[in-house]
Parts: structure tokens; C-alpha cells; sequence
């Protein structure tokens, strides 16, 4: 696995948008409802890199035996979500993690859409290793693993529906609430 996360970082076109929306029979509107509050916006960070969140309880529950200890010892994992805050720069982590285990630590991180990579398959790969190679060339492979993970989910007759407080409990559990996902920036019927 390429550690420095860097690939063609190819942005969304116009073209991307209308095509990832169409494979689950929504417009544009619905795709930009999604981006505006599963997103930062867009895929990349200054460096070129996917835009990430290291996710430490994940990285926990992927873990077990002397891994797991070895990654609490060095404050990577822990058993539940919240315990301490998220750091601005999930990469020095991540790498740390990947030391340890690098399918596990890959299982621990979202990128755009927010898609874990422990769905990897439900993102349309066959390895976490795949997704995220894929995740570093380009943002329409990005949403387009939203988009899969969206479809093999079921979620796509809430976001038809815009039935938002279904879709953000599917995609983003029973804590959706919390963050108003089902209420932010959303196309309104």
C-alpha cells in the first residue's frame, strides 16, 4: 500500500454528478443533499491526499489479542465512540495504525461520503486495499462508492422519497439525530 496516500487526486466534473445520481434514479439535487452534509465539500486535502477520519473504536473492533493491546498502549484504539476527541490530521495515525495492522487500520477510516472502509465491499471492492487506491485517484470513484454502498444498502427509495430522517438512519445509524443529518441542508419536496 502506497503510506504517503497520494494518487491523481482527479476531481468531480460536471458529468460525474448526473451519472453516480442516475445509477439509483436520483437528480442532482438529491446527490448535492448528499455531498452538502455527508462532505466537506470535496475528497482531497491540500496535500493531495483522500480526506479521512481515523476512526480509533473501529480500529479497536477490528483488532484483538496483542494487536489490540499494542494499539491502545499507543492510544490508536479504544473500546467505544467519543472517548477522546479526533485529532485535525488523521494521517499520522492512520500511518501509526497501519504498523500494526494495515487491513485493520484502513477498516478504521472514512473518506468522502463518509463510507468506513470495513464496507469496502458494500462500496463496491474487493479489499480495503482496493478502495482505498481508488480513493486516492479520484472523487467521482469516491461518491461513486457512496453511491454503491447506498444501493447495497437499500437506502436509495429514502433518498428518491427524500425521506431524510430514514436515509441518515441507514447511513448513518441510530446517533443521526445528534448531528442533524436528517435536517441540514437537504432538498425539500
Amino acid at each position: 500500500m502506497n503510506t504517503s496516500f497520494k494518487g491523481a487526486a482527479k476531481r468531480l466534473d460536471d458529468l460525474d454528478l448526473p451519472k453516480l445520481g442516475a445509477a439509483i434514479g436520483v437528480g442532482e439535487d438529491e446527490i448535492h443533499a448528499f455531498l452538502d452534509v455527508e462532505t466537506s465539500g470535496h475528497g482531497f486535502d491540500a496535500q493531495g491526499r483522500p480526506i479521512i477520519l481515523f476512526e480509533p473504536h473501529v480500529f479497536f473492533r477490528n483488532l484483538s489479542g496483542a494487536k489490540r493491546a499494542e494499539a491502545v498502549a499507543q492510544g490508536l484504539a479504544y473500546a467505544k465512540w467519543g472517548e477522546k476527541p479526533y485529532p485535525r490530521d488523521s494521517y499520522p495515525r492512520l500511518k501509526q495504525a497501519c504498523a500494526i495492522d494495515e487491513t485493520a487500520a484502513l477498516k478504521s477510516v472514512v473518506g468522502l461520503g463518509q463510507v468506513l472502509g470495513e464496507n469496502f465491499a458494500a462500496a463496491g471492492y474487493a479489499s480495503v486495499q482496493a478502495m482505498v487506491e481508488a480513493m486516492m485517484a479520484d472523487e467521482e470513484l469516491q461518491l461513486a462508492a457512496s453511491i454503491s454502498f447506498i444501493k447495497t444498502n437499500k437506502l436509495d427509495d429514502n433518498l428518491r422519497a427524500h425521506d431524510w430522517a430514514g436515509f441518515a438512519l441507514g447511513y448513518n445509524g441510530k446517533g443521526y439525530k445528534k448531528n442533524s443529518y436528517d435536517t441540514r441542508n437537504r432538498v425539500r419536496t
